[in-house]
């Protein structure tokens, strides 16, 4: 399962989603935002690496943290030199190794969006509950669609009372899973971990299972590991 976790536009929480459902499935989540990386880094060869030809994808997984992790760096050169054209095999490659791989997409429409989405074989559109954000959800929804990565799955974030459910349902085609405005969700992504590790019970972490069960196919055996696969 290749799955990508994208978005119409940046702040709707989309490398949360990513973060939290590769804690739930098991999968490396792999920061495909070249430009603006957004999940925990540290040191070693990074995705930047990796498309410039000066790193393994598979060797360049992070191991042993709260979730298996292919980061990206941050530095501008870094995401000049990088070939974005080399992210759908780095991801296969993960995919071989290790089962599972969750996409976190940089925001837009631009080549650098469409690359993580060619990667995947299925899409979770991340929107916040707001109908001005409808337009770019369908924009993206539209080029998953074009590029074979269909929409699995939308996650309502950072929803109140009586969020749009049915009215997202009925404009994108797709069934909704909704993530209720939590400070202890934000608290849990701001020291890099997921929120099913340090607040189990709660309903933000309830919806994160939901989401990994409606997207996730029966499983076939153990996942693989670098070191055992």
């Amino acid at each position: 399962m290749r799955v990508a976790v994208t978005g119409g536009k940046g702040g709707v929480g989309k490398s949360t989603v990513a973060y939290n459902l590769g804690a739930v499935t098991d999968a490396v989540v792999v920061d495909g935002d070249l430009g603006m990386a957004d999940l925990p880094g540290g040191t070693g060869p990074d995705l930047h690496d990796v498309l410039a030809g000066r790193a393994d994808p598979v060797e360049a997984v992070r191991e042993g943290g709260p979730v298996d992790l292919l980061p990206c760096g941050r530095s501008l050169a870094g995401a000049r030199a990088a070939d974005v054209r080399g992210l759908v095999d780095a991801v296969r490659a993960v995919e071989r190794a290790y089962g599972d791989v969750v996409v976190d997409c940089p925001a837009g429409l631009a080549a650098d969006a469409g690359m993580p989405l060619l990667a995947a074989d299925r899409t979770v559109l991340v929107a916040l509950p707001d109908a001005f954000a409808l337009p770019d959800a369908l924009r993206t929804r539209a080029l998953a669609r074009e590029l074979d990565a269909g929409l699995a799955q939308v996650v309502l974030n950072r929803t109140g009372t009586n969020p749009p459910r049915a009215a997202v349902e009925r404009a994108l085609g797709a069934p909704v899973t909704t993530v209720p405005e939590s400070d202890g969700l934000a608290r849990a992504t701001a020291a890099g971990q997921p929120v099913t590790a340090t607040m189990p019970d709660s309903a933000a972490a309830e919806s994160f299972h939901a989401l990994a069960a409606a997207i996730t196919p029966p499983r076939r055996g153990a996942r693989r590991t670098r070191t055992g696969r």
